[in-house]
C-alpha cells in the first residue's frame, strides 16, 4: 500500500485547455475584431483558423511535447534552440509586450467598476485624461500591495472571474440562437452571405494584427507541461481542444454581435464599451431590463481584477528567470522576505505608467482606450514570430530535437508551414502601426502613428539599457 501523500496530483490535458482559453480568447476580443471589421470578421476568424489558429497551436504542442521538462515555455524554448543571449531577448521581449496589455486591463478594470456604479458608459464624459492616468496608476499600486497579502485568495479569484466569463460568452450565444428561434430579425440588415466577406484594403489589412493578438497566447499553458502525468502525448490534445474552442466561440460570437448589433452604425466607443453595449441590448431584447448589463460588469471586474494581479506577478517572475538574471542588474532580481520580485514589480509599473502617460496626450479616453489596444496588435505578434522561428530551427535540427507530437511528417513541408505562419503574423505587426480608428491625413491620426512607433522603441530601449548596466556592475566588482 503506498505511503499517505505519495501520489503526485496532475492536471488533466481538458483542464490545460480550459486554463489557457481563459488567457487566449475573451468576450472583449470578439467585440474589439467586430468593431474594425463588421460582419467580415466571421469570414476573417474562419480564414485564420485554418491559416493560422490550427496551425499555430499544433506547432506549440510540438513544442511542448519536445521540452515537456521546460517549465519556462516559449522562453526556454528560444534558449534551448538560440542560447543564453536569445534567451533574455525573448525574455524581455514577451514580457515588454505584455506591458500594454496590463495597461489595457487595469483601463478595462477601471470602466468595469463605473460601469457597475453609473450602470452606463458617463464615465468616460466625466473624467479627465488625467484623472483616468492617475486612477490607473493607483491600480498597479494596490495590486503590488494586494500581491503581499492575498495571493492565495486571488488565485481563487482567478477562476471565479475566468470561468464566469467563459459562461457569460457561452451564453450570449445561447441568447442569440434564442433570439433567432423566436422568429426575430438581426439587427444588421442586409444580412446576407455577401454581408460577411471583407473589404480588402489597407484598413482590413492593419487590423489583422489585433486578430492575431486576439488569437494567440496558447503558449502561456506550455509551463503546464510539467504538470501533466504524460505531457508528450496529452499536451497536443490540449492545444486541439483550445482551436475547437477558439473557433466555436469567435465564430459564432461575432455571428451573434451581428445579430444584436447593426454591423453598419456602430458606437464610436465599441472598443472600449462594446462588451457592456452587448448585454445591455440583450436585456433589452428579451424585456429583462438591465440584468445581463449588471452581470456582465460584475463577472468583468472580478474577472479583470484576476487578470492584473496574475499578470503583475506571473509576467514579472517569468521575465526575472534564471534565463536572463546575468543580463539585468542586481537590484532588480531582489527579493523580498516572500520570496516576491518586488523593485521588478515597480519596473513593470514605472514602464505601464510612462505608457499610459504618454498616450493621455490623446484628446479623449476613447482615443487613450482605442491606441493602447491597437498598441497591443503590434507588439504582441512580434513577439509571437518568436515561437515561429523556435520550431523551424526545432525541425531543422530532428536530430538534436526529439517529440513524440510531431506537427507534419514532412520536415521540409513542416518548415514552410513555420515560415508561413512567421511571415503572416511579422506583416500583420508590422501593419498594425498604422492607425485604424482615426482618418488618415488628420492630426489625430499622425498623433497615433507616433505613439505607434515611440512606445514600442522605448520598450527595446529599455531592454538595452538593462544588460548595459548589469555589465557595468560584474565589471565594477572585478576591479
Amino acid at each position: 500500500m503506498p505511503e499517505l501523500g505519495s501520489k503526485k496530483s496532475y492536471i488533466s490535458w481538458p483542464v490545460v485547455a480550459l486554463m489557457d482559453f481563459v488567457t487566449v480568447i475573451g468576450f472583449d476580443d470578439i467585440v474589439y475584431n467586430f468593431h474594425n471589421q463588421g460582419l467580415g470578421i466571421v469570414f476573417t476568424w474562419i480564414l485564420m483558423l485554418f491559416l493560422f489558429v490550427v496551425p499555430y497551436e499544433m506547432m506549440v504542442g510540438h513544442l511542448g511535447s519536445t521540452f515537456d521538462d521546460e517549465g519556462g515555455g516559449i522562453t526556454s524554448w528560444v534558449r534551448a534552440t538560440g542560447g543564453n543571449l536569445w534567451g533574455y531577448i525573448c525574455a524581455w521581449t514577451v514580457w515588454v509586450s505584455s506591458l500594454p496589455y496590463i495597461v489595457d486591463v487595469a483601463n478595462s478594470t477601471l470602466i468595469s467598476f463605473g460601469w457597475l456604479i453609473n450602470g452606463n458608459g458617463s464615465m468616460s464624459d466625466k473624467m479627465s485624461n488625467s484623472m483616468f492616468a492617475l486612477l490607473t496608476a493607483v491600480i498597479f499600486t494596490v495590486f503590488i500591495f494586494i500581491q503581499h497579502h492575498l495571493r492565495n485568495s486571488l488565485q481563487i479569484l482567478s477562476i471565479i472571474g475566468g470561468g464566469a466569463m467563459f459562461i457569460v460568452s457561452i451564453l450570449y450565444v445561447v441568447m442569440m440562437v434564442a433570439y433567432l428561434g423566436q422568429g426575430n430579425m438581426p439587427h444588421t440588415q442586409p444580412f446576407t452571405l455577401k454581408s460577411f466577406i471583407p473589404k480588402f484594403d489597407m484598413h482590413y489589412l492593419s487590423t489583422f494584427g489585433l486578430v492575431i493578438f486576439a488569437m494567440n497566447g496558447s503558449e502561456f499553458a506550455a509551463p503546464y507541461v510539467t504538470e501533466m502525468k504524460n505531457g508528450k502525448r496529452d499536451f497536443p490534445k490540449a492545444m486541439w481542444m483550445l482551436a475547437i474552442m477558439t473557433g466555436f466561440l469567435t465564430v459564432l460570437g461575432s455571428f451573434a454581435l451581428g445579430v444584436f448589433f447593426n454591423a453598419h452604425h456602430l458606437p464610436n466607443d465599441l472598443k472600449m464599451n462594446g462588451s457592456y453595449y452587448a448585454f445591455q441590448y440583450m436585456g433589452q431584447e428579451f424585456g429583462m431590463g438591465q440584468f445581463f448589463l449588471y452581470l456582465f460588469a460584475l463577472t468583468q471586474a472580478l474577472y479583470m481584477m484576476a487578470q492584473l494581479a496574475v499578470l503583475l506577478d506571473a509576467g514579472t517572475r517569468m521575465f526575472l528567470s534564471d534565463t536572463a538574471k546575468e543580463y539585468l542588474p542586481k537590484g532588480l532580481t531582489k527579493l523580498d522576505k516572500r520570496g516576491l520580485p518586488i523593485n521588478g514589480y515597480w519596473l513593470t509599473t514605472g514602464i505601464c505608467t510612462l505608457i499610459m502617460v504618454l498616450s493621455a496626450t490623446l484628446p479623449n479616453m476613447n482615443s487613450i482606450f482605442n491606441q493602447l489596444l491597437n498598441l497591443n496588435g503590434i507588439v504582441s505578434p512580434y513577439t509571437t514570430c518568436f515561437l515561429f522561428s523556435s520550431f523551424i530551427l526545432v525541425r531543422l535540427h530532428e536530430d538534436r530535437f526529439q517529440s513524440d507530437f510531431v506537427y507534419i511528417k514532412n520536415k521540409h513541408l513542416a518548415i514552410l508551414v513555420g515560415a508561413w505562419c512567421f511571415a503572416i503574423t511579422f506583416g500583420a505587426a508590422t501593419l498594425g502601426i498604422f492607425p485604424t480608428d482615426e482618418t488618415p491625413g488628420t492630426a489625430a491620426w499622425s498623433h497615433v502613428l507616433t505613439l505607434n512607433i515611440i512606445e514600442p522603441l522605448i520598450m527595446i530601449a529599455i531592454g538595452i539599457i538593462l544588460p548595459l548596466i548589469a555589465r557595468y556592475q560584474r565589471n565594477k566588482e572585478l576591479n
